[in-house]
């Protein structure tokens, strides 16, 4: 499974609305935050910007969003609902054939995939769904699954899970794997965006992604 897949299914793009009906204002700021996250990232989600690129006054906002906080709490869960997508797309072009174990193991790679792929095709929206003082929910919000209802989070759940079932992955050693597994793809996530692997060839860039899945599988 690729980590830079061309040629993947590209998920929706949430875009900026130039007109909203009427009771749609809400969406209107939501869609004008979401693209402050992808051209700056979080610290770039800015109520009264996002007013301005829907075309109202600053007071009508507070309406629909108490303040900045609130904007962002929803414009994360639209960025964690974008990596479930980008994870799926992996996930749909993970092979259905071969062993139990040859389809599990590519399920897990397909998570990671994705996650690499979002954080260099959505660098902004990434660093706004996984970059800030986060915890993971225990009972998480629906928007912030992909089309499967899913989360990131949950997707790599069911993917370890998926190990375990096909026996490749003793029960003993699962509690916790997700999050052995998670901090080990964010790191290589985080260096080539914002660290000494920036602006790394793309090629070279995928080369690691692979060795770096591998190495998971290994150490799971």
């Amino acid at each position: 499974m690729s980590v830079t897949t061309r040629n993947a299914p590209e998920p929706a793009r949430a875009t900026v609305r130039s007109t909203y009906r009427h009771g749609d204002l809400r969406r209107a700021l939501l869609d004008a935050g979401i693209e402050l996250a992808r051209q700056g990232g979080p610290d770039a989600v800015v109520l009264r910007e996002a007013t301005r690129r829907a075309g109202v006054a600053p007071n009508a906002a507070y309406r629909h969003f108490a303040n900045r906080d609130d904007l962002l709490g929803a414009v994360r869960a639209a960025a964690v609902a974008e990596a479930a997508h980008f994870m799926e797309a992996e996930l749909a072009r993970a092979p259905a054939t071969g062993s139990a174990v040859q389809q599990a193991h590519a399920r897990v790679r397909a998570v990671g995939a994705g996650y690499l792929r979002y954080a260099q095709a959505e660098t902004g929206l990434f660093r706004t769904a996984f970059g800030g003082r986060f915890a993971v929910q225990q009972n998480p919000d629906p928007a912030m699954g992909g089309a499967t209802g899913l989360n990131p989070f949950q997707h790599l759940s069911a993917a370890l899970d998926d190990l375990v079932a096909a026996g490749a992955l003793p029960a003993e050693r699962r509690a916790g794997a997700e999050y052995l597994a998670w901090s080990t793809v964010h790191g290589m996530a985080m260096l080539a965006i914002d660290g000494p692997l920036r602006g790394t060839p793309e090629a070279l860039l995928e080369g690691l992604g692979q060795r770096l899945l591998d190495m998971v599988e290994r150490g799971l």
